[in-house]
């Protein structure tokens, strides 16, 4: 199986100088070993927004509103032997 890794921004930008130098997609990939497909989503993402770092997120979105978590604090402390 084959392992996968992120790109790191500055292997990224690397991608980017030679593809803006006119180094085709296919070039690129040999040259850093990356396959193909890797390097046209890349080169693809760039010149759509102009960014080619990863979204950093923090994982599932808060299901619970502050409301209710300061609800839920209160009846834990009411009722400790519930929780």
């Amino acid at each position: 199986m084959v392992q996968m890794k992120h790109l790191d921004d500055f292997l990224c930008g690397r991608i980017i100088g030679r593809l803006e130098s006119g180094r085709k997609p296919l070039e690129v990939s040999e040259d850093f070993g990356i396959t193909q497909s890797v390097i046209s989503r890349l080169w693809r993402r760039f010149r759509d927004d102009g960014n080619v770092s990863r979204c950093y997120s923090t994982g599932h979105s808060q299901v619970t509103t502050p409301n209710e978590e300061r609800y839920l604090a209160v009846i834990a402390k009411r009722n400790r032997r519930s929780t």
